[in-house]
């Protein structure tokens, strides 16, 4: 029993079932708080918790699925190809868009440190939080942040901007493909980007390009920012 837990395989298996059962009762409730990801993260917590099966041997083979995150995010260039000419049409408002998220999210985050009087550190574990989590590891690592609390931003920020987002374009009114691709990337990364290719191709697309532009000013700028301020 103890030489299956420590394979790839076992946490491979268990992420995969539990996913599955978050897909499984999204489709059958149809209500956005059953987000898959947000399922798979609470079942499998109380399935080691229940079992006592340690964290490291589940880690094993969730570090493989980790792994593809990289190339998951290239991937979505794919419909950005597809939707190129719609690209460089809006391409003003797309990187006026993307620019103002980017720092909305910057200067929201040290905003609410400086009211909350937060740890330096924990501020700057949650300024990756709108970008992939490749992305945002190296940048948390540069400006000094805590890894764990910059995963546990990013995954939370992802999922409640994939739930709140058809609720937030309908009370804004914002019907526009391009404008909800924007927001959903430049805000809520790859599980926006999940949502954004739901809503359409374009949607997607346009997501899917925030999430390239958008992580690249984070990591490049909000260092030298830092240094500045």
């Amino acid at each position: 029993m103890y030489n299956i837990l420590e394979t790839q395989v076992f946490g491979i298996i268990v992420t995969i079932l539990f996913f599955n059962l978050g897909i499984f009762l999204q489709k059958k409730t149809k209500n956005p708080l059953m987000n898959p990801l947000l399922i798979a993260i609470i079942g499998i917590i109380i399935f080691l918790n229940i079992t006592k099966i340690p964290y490291e041997s589940f880690k094993i083979g969730a570090d493989s699925i980790n792994f593809f995150l990289g190339p998951v995010t290239v991937v979505l260039a794919v419909p950005l190809y597809k939707q190129f000419d719609l690209f460089k049409k809006h391409l003003l408002e797309i990187v006026i868009g993307i620019g103002c998220g980017v720092f909305s999210s910057f200067f929201s985050i040290k905003l609410i440190g400086m009211v909350t009087n937060a740890n330096i550190s924990i501020i700057n574990s949650l300024i990756p939080k709108s970008i992939t989590t490749p992305m945002g590891l190296s940048l948390t690592n540069t400006i000094n942040g805590v890894e764990a609390v910059t995963v546990v931003a990013i995954i939370f920020t992802g999922i409640l901007g994939a739930i709140i987002a058809p609720l937030v374009f309908k009370v804004g009114k914002i019907n526009h493909p391009v404008a909800k691709g924007i927001a959903l990337g430049t805000s809520a990364h790859a599980l926006g980007t999940t949502k954004a290719l739901e809503m359409g191709e374009v949607e997607g697309a346009m997501s899917g390009l925030s999430i390239g532009i958008s992580g690249i000013l984070t990591v490049v700028l909000i260092p030298i920012i830092l240094n500045l301020v």
